[in-house]
């Protein structure tokens, strides 16, 4: 025996086929609108009862209102002001990978669902990477302010008065013992590490390497600060390690075949190693590889135009992480030569 219809429920037959249809109605400007919503073809199926009910409650995607005022909306009214234009092409590209972060999930919510609690939540959870976690708080307030001064929108700005963790100390480069505990680390952080390692970039460039950026003794590097790409030479070590790795996709840390893995996720993952380390291990980041190639290419004996051309880093980075590598090789000459001394 057939259901008896629901309300606002309608049929249209053309030819020997029904379709069914979820009769919308509502007044606008004094007049009756109507649309009609198609259903699942059978009425005395659960899933005609599901979308049904869906409609009728509001709770379709197809009845909604779509989200007013979303990060969407604001990201693309800031990107086309004078305001984002006249920023050095090094300031746009910071802003641009955080503003990349957060449409990740939220581009279609609404500014509005970003509470100055949650915001307090997201900036505590990034406190492992302080300049990320601030820069965070910095461009939600400069997003809202615009959206607040330039577009007439009435929100609050949820990051204003939070509380900074400011610049922070120079990354420590790591020590031998913390290195060669790699060789026991997951395949995702040490493959992550050899980059950084190896290739003297930030990590965030070593994570997202294409396999086509190795071309025999050769390697093509990004400056993510300085928006620059160059062509340095490959350290064996890194071309004997690339060799060993399966192939998964386009790119070394492979998320899937096109996409790398996210510096999110391969951070997740260091921190649990660093955290069966011990004690000992909390302070060291995976910048501080970074550092530490600096340091090994100084005790190398490579001038800063050398080092400067692998890291393109700043002479004064430079020279205050050479200055670490120029202590430590003169205290071991000083010793080795201090123990051939009668006492």
């Amino acid at each position: 025996m057939r259901k008896e219809r629901k309300p606002y429920i309608t049929a249209k037959t053309k030819g020997d086929k029904t379709r069914w249809y979820f009769r919308l109605t509502w007044a606008e400007a004094g007049k009756r609108r109507e649309r009609f919503i198609a259903l699942p073809d059978d009425p005395d199926s659960a899933e005609f009862d599901r979308a049904y009910w869906s409609i009728r409650s509001g709770q379709s995607d197809q009845v909604k209102a779509p989200a007013r005022q979303t990060w969407r909306q604001l990201v693309t009214a800031y990107r086309g002001s004078a305001k984002f234009k006249k920023l050095a092409p090094r300031t746009q590209k910071s802003y641009t990978d955080t503003i990349e972060w957060i449409l990740e999930t939220n581009a279609d919510k609404s500014v509005t669902t970003l509470s100055r609690q949650k915001l307090r939540e997201l900036h505590m959870k990034y406190a492992s990477t302080p300049r990320k976690a601030d820069m965070l708080v910095q461009i939600v307030s400069i997003l809202t302010n615009f959206a607040r001064k330039q577009m007439d929108w009435t929100i609050d700005n949820p990051a204003e008065g939070l509380d900074l963790y400011g610049k922070q100390r120079e990354y420590e480069p790591w020590p031998d013992w913390m290195v060669k505990a790699l060789n026991d680390a997951p395949l995702v952080v040490r493959s992550a590490a050899e980059l950084i390692l190896g290739t003297g970039q930030r990590p965030a460039a070593a994570i997202a390497m294409r396999r086509d950026q190795f071309n025999g003794e050769w390697m093509t590097v990004t400056d993510e600060k300085g928006d620059e790409t160059y062509e340095i030479f490959c350290p064996v070590v890194l071309r004997r390690y690339l060799d060993t790795l399966p192939v998964g996709g386009a790119h070394i840390l492979a998320r899937n075949l096109t996409q790398p893995m996210r510096y999110d996720s391969v951070e997740k993952q260091f921190r649990a190693w660093r955290e069966g380390l011990g004690e000992s291990a909390k302070p060291y980041s995976m910048h501080g590889l970074r550092k530490l190639a600096i340091v090994r290419l100084a005790e190398a004996e490579c001038t800063d135009a050398q080092i400067q051309a692998i890291t393109n880093q700043s002479p004064q980075t430079v020279a205050y992480y050479r200055k670490r590598a120029s202590r430590k090789k003169l205290s071991r000459s000083a010793w080795s030569g201090a123990g051939t001394l009668e006492r």
